[in-house]
């Protein structure tokens, strides 16, 4: 081993030499059928535990009317648990081993036991995801899920058996790691800010019921737009509307503002708020025509008997009012507008009775005289709400004209052809008339 001199430290060289060296007189060949036999036992011990143990515990455990087991061979438990038997023949069996070194004897045994220490630690780590499955089943599951509280959990499982695994390696007690470890509090701090600041923004959103799997949220900042199908530690992952997945840091929903319409879905309607661009100049009080053309509405006749007994008391009060109507309270067209679209939503089958219901002004603009329709279809689901808003207005823009009055909407090109078409035509009258006055005065 002198060539080891050139490449390695003189102190290790020498460590290794005499793990090898056996005692003189030490018959090798002995040693040699004994290390064979025990890597050959731990060979078997592994092939009976997989081939004939485990499944003969996966037939019980599928044979059991428990739910728990299931979940256990689920998350393959079982399959980790196994792979320690032959770790701990080569653990006990490597002592028995004749004119073995000590050194080298501690050394496998060590990696043994940090072997079964991570094997366990797995199996741990399966275990824990075992219970979060037995618990996303249960019916309130989504009210509280505890996703996140298991892979913290599991974090500190697997913190634990890293240092057990350099404890045992380096033959040293894990306390002593431990205690090591405050000197790296601030190095660990940072290490896992985002690991703290998501169970911090974990344990508010289940202890406040913010967000469940199966809530639809917004987060326009950061182009959330859809149903959240997961919550665990570090990240809540939404499904938009598009297909698309985000992955959003958890601590995001306490920083940041969050729309969840979660009560929407179980109020069981979904609120329609969109409004009608009168145009401003068909707005007139109505004469006697419109009264009669309008009172063919059956939606209006009981309007029309209110404000008519209305109006007469108010202009009884004072002689002046009714000699001129300028001094009268009379009815009008938008008026009348915003009685039937009222009556016309009381009567709809699919808007809620139930819920607030009101047709309003809103103070008019460049664009008209906007008339809001604010009600709630009796359905949340969005295909079906839709067609509800757009059966009703439809139905709204087209009786506007009967009561003389039309949308507001930018001018476009079919427009501009016809005011031309009117203009050039306007002109040629103008012409002609001016040639016939001529000829008469001639």
């Amino acid at each position: 081993m002198d060539w080891l001199n050139t490449v390695l430290p003189e102190s290790f060289v020498a460590r290794m030499q005499a793990a090898v060296d056996a005692p003189a007189g030490v018959d090798w060949t002995v040693t040699v059928l004994v290390l064979a036999g025990l890597f050959l036992l731990a060979v078997v011990v592994d092939w009976l535990t997989q081939r004939i143990v485990r499944p003969l515990v996966t037939r019980v455990v599928q044979a059991s009317p428990t739910r728990i087991d299931d979940a256990l061979l689920a998350r393959g438990v079982i399959k980790q648990v196994s792979h320690v038997a032959p770790a701990l023949v080569i653990y006990f069996g490597v002592a028995v081993i004749p004119a073995l070194h000590d050194a080298l004897v501690r050394l496998v045994g060590k990696a043994a036991l940090a072997y079964i220490v991570l094997v366990l630690a797995m199996a741990v780590g399966a275990f824990l995801s075992a219970l979060n499955d037995l618990y996303e089943r249960r019916p309130n599951a989504q009210d509280r899920p505890i996703k996140g509280y298991v892979q913290l959990g599991k974090i500190v499982v697997y913190t634990i058996a890293l240092i057990t695994v350099v404890a045992v390696l380096i033959g040293k007690s894990p306390l002593l790691l431990l205690s090591g470890l405050g000197a790296l509090g601030a190095v660990l701090l940072l290490v896992f800010k985002d690991t703290i600041l998501s169970l911090v923004a974990s344990v508010q959103i289940a202890s406040n019921d913010m967000v469940r799997v199966g809530d639809w949220i917004e987060m326009p900042a950061l182009g959330v737009d859809g149903d959240v199908v997961d919550i665990a530690l570090h990240t809540i992952k939404v499904q938009n509307f598009d297909k698309t997945i985000v992955t959003v840091p958890t601590h995001r929903l306490i920083e940041d503002s969050v729309k969840n319409w979660r009560g929407m879905s179980e109020s069981g309607g979904r609120r329609i708020k969109r409004a009608l661009l009168v145009d401003q100049g068909g707005v007139r009080f109505l004469d006697d025509a419109m009264h009669a053309r309008l009172s063919r509405f059956a939606l209006l006749a009981p309007h029309f008997e209110r404000k008519r007994v209305e109006l007469d008391e108010w202009n009884a009060q004072s002689p002046e009012r009714g000699r001129e109507p300028v001094n009268a309270r009379r009815m009008t067209n938008i008026g009348c507008l915003r009685a039937y679209v009222t009556a016309y939503l009381q009567s709809h089958r699919h808007v809620d009775h139930g819920k607030t219901l009101m047709v309003r002004q809103l103070p008019p603009g460049p664009e008209g005289l906007p008339l809001e329709v604010y009600c709630f279809a009796n359905t949340t689901d969005w295909g079906e709400y839709e067609g509800i808003q757009s059966d009703i207005f439809d139905h709204l823009i087209a009786i506007l004209p009967e009561f003389g009055l039309r949308l507001f909407q930018q001018p476009g090109g079919a427009d501009l052809v016809a005011g031309l078409a009117t203009l050039r035509d306007t002109g040629r009258a103008g012409v002609a008339r001016r040639a016939e006055n001529t000829e008469v005065h001639a």
